[in-house]
């Protein structure tokens, strides 16, 4: 969260604005990141900064695969990831590892 906030804020001050009003983050199912623990880290991380009061908007990414065996991409089901067409393995995981800054709202 840290690192997110100030990216905002070298933002804010690259454009010559004052304000942070909302913070859009896209957060990967395996990133390990717990949504509520990372609410709580952005009040304190923001707190005398312009971010402070800022909304927070969090958008889950989900996990996608891509199997080499039938060159598909594909959601799994479960921990284990297996192509639902194939039925064979993957580890080439596409999305779902990253915690991305969206976008800002500034003023």
């Amino acid at each position: 969260m840290c690192s997110a906030v100030t990216l905002a804020l070298e933002q804010v001050k690259a454009q010559g604005r004052s304000k942070i009003h909302r913070i859009d983050l896209s957060v990967g199912e395996l990133s390990g990141v717990v949504p509520d623990a990372l609410m709580f880290a952005f009040d304190v991380v923001s707190a005398g900064t312009p971010a402070e009061g800022a909304n927070l908007h969090l958008t889950t990414v989900p996990t996608l695969c891509y199997c080499a065996h039938c060159h598909r991409e594909f959601y799994p089901m479960s921990l284990i990831y297996a192509c639902p067409h194939c039925h064979h393995l993957s580890n080439d995981i596409r999305e779902g590892k990253d915690l991305e800054l969206v976008s800002l709202e500034i003023s």
